[in-house]
């Protein structure tokens, strides 16, 4: 017989495991996700154990706004590496986090994720901290459009581009769809415009690095952790100040914080539970002992 995911756990993670069902099941509890749920889907992280081995600079809010040309090379990488993330499947974290949701022992969710896997298995009203990469905004009219329509139009602006660029030594994509193109494939790349304002650029619609978080959503999550008995961190190295912030702010509000990732994370002082093992596994075996 094949050993389920939680016989293949060794006994301090089952032990870490019992301590964080004790926790997530006296209810309303908040989900803090990051790109290490999303990496058994196949999306890299960028500073988990995918990313170190695939080191990424992403663009800036500033690069991206201030040159035609940083629009022209974001928007002809980005046209390779949505491939990649529009055939990504929520994988057994994704599923069970949905099915905790279901369990109603979950008082939200926020990702920090723009990859829409949690929608895909089924979570409702997520609050994606950073955007998504499904919908574009018009930097100029502010209109929303969808991803799937504006890769039409980069497929009609730009005939056989795609099928060359593929053969071309394309590297690894990113965590944000992202990958590495020669310059002459970028240079022979032509952009879109907004259909609706006739003009404005095109930008995905999720928070670059170094663009702020819009506060109504900031202060929506807040709320969330605030109102919740427990905080539960997912595949995030908290890194990064977006995120967390809202472990910061649980711990002064002396609510639990429970962290599940492959690795250290900069949270880890704070938490009551810390489990240091594959998201799935562990995500599966809480969902199936609370049910």
């Amino acid at each position: 017989m094949t050993a389920s995911p939680l016989e293949e756990l060794d006994v301090d993670v089952r032990a870490g495991l019992d301590a964080l069902a004790g926790l997530v099941g006296d209810g309303e509890t908040a989900i803090l996700s990051g790109a290490g749920i999303s990496t058994e889907s196949g999306i890299p992280d960028y500073r988990g154990p995918t990313g170190l081995s695939r080191p990424a600079t992403p663009m800036t809010f500033q690069e991206f706004t201030a040159s035609g040309e940083a629009r022209q090379r974001y928007w002809a990488r980005s046209h390779v590496g949505w491939r990649m993330i529009a055939r990504a499947q929520p994988n057994a974290g994704h599923r069970a986090v949905a099915q905790l949701q279901r369990h109603g022992v979950l008082s939200g969710i926020i990702t920090q994720n723009v990859d829409g896997l949690h929608q895909g298995a089924g979570a409702r009203e997520v609050i994606e901290l950073h955007g998504s990469l499904d919908r574009v905004i018009c930097l100029n009219c502010g209109a929303f459009s969808a991803r799937d329509e504006l890769e039409t139009r980069l497929d009609e602006a730009n005939p056989g581009w795609l099928a060359e660029a593929r053969r071309t030594d394309v590297s690894a994509v990113k965590p944000d769809g992202d990958v590495d193109l020669d310059h002459a494939m970028i240079g022979r790349f032509r952009p879109v415009d907004c259909l609706v304002c006739g003009s404005g650029p095109l930008k995905p619609d999720v928070v670059f690095f170094g663009e702020s978080v819009p506060a109504a959503r900031v202060a929506s999550c807040y709320q969330l952790v605030a109102g919740s008995r427990c905080l539960l961190v997912l595949g995030s190295s908290l890194t990064v100040a977006s995120g967390f912030r809202f472990v910061r702010r649980a711990a002064s509000l002396s609510i639990p914080i429970a962290i599940v990732n492959a690795g250290p994370t900069r949270g880890d002082s704070l938490a009551d539970v810390r489990i240091d093992a594959p998201l799935g596994a562990v995500l599966t075996g809480l969902s199936a002992a609370l049910a």
